[in-house]
């Protein structure tokens, strides 16, 4: 439970602080210096790839897979994957309301409107792809099988997070902070989750 407690604390402290960073304006350098490394790194097939990669955290995407996800899943983890789905999305869009931070607004390849931080698709994909990081950890009795499918899930959730600074509606900071922010909710709907079924047992 106390490393549980450290982690759920870390996020917070580290979503904290990429916060207050990304409000007073003192991430810029590293957001600028990220940015421009990507960029200097399209070329026709990367377009290609990433423009893709962002679908799969897009609204119409999300929404069917997780339709599908919810009628295939059963017990505690069909619990577990609509609370923090459903508690990502409400988050994301109080605090990008709260904060308002503009969009970058040059050299994008996809059109995209709203606030920049934290970022919606990063924190989707953890809700979604990190949410069967876990079941596949649990459900999954293949070792082999089990560290492909966390490989590409988790190669998945990083490549979304590229994606959107590579398509140019995203810093590096709306991506870090969206990944902390629903990776902590993920860990607290569990613990929760978890908690009410043993509750609920006795």
């Amino acid at each position: 439970m106390k490393k549980k407690a450290c982690l759920i604390g870390g996020l917070l402290i580290l979503f904290v602080i990429i916060t207050v960073l990304v409000m007073t304006n003192n991430i810029s350098n590293f957001d600028d210096s990220i940015y421009n490394f990507i960029f200097g790194l399209r070329n026709n097939f990367l377009d290609i790839y990433f423009k893709g990669v962002t679908c799969c955290a897009n609204t119409i995407t999300v929404i069917c897979l997780l339709i599908v996800l919810l009628l295939v899943i059963k017990d505690k983890y069909r619990n577990v994957l609509g609370i923090t789905a459903l508690s990502t999305v409400l988050t994301n869009q109080i605090l990008k309301n709260i904060f308002t931070r503009p969009r970058p607004d040059h050299l994008r390849l996809v059109i995209q409107g709203g606030y920049s931080y934290p970022s919606g698709h990063a924190m989707i994909s953890i809700a979604i792809y990190g949410f069967l990081i876990y079941y596949v950890y649990h459900k999954v009795k293949n070792k082999t099988l089990k560290i492909v499918l966390i490989g590409l899930l988790t190669l998945l959730i990083i490549s979304i997070g590229l994606s959107r600074i590579y398509v140019g509606v995203h810093y590096p900071s709306d991506i870090l902070g969206g990944y902390a922010l629903a990776l902590l909710i993920l860990i607290l709907v569990i613990l929760g989750v978890d908690k009410y079924a043993k509750d609920g047992s006795k």
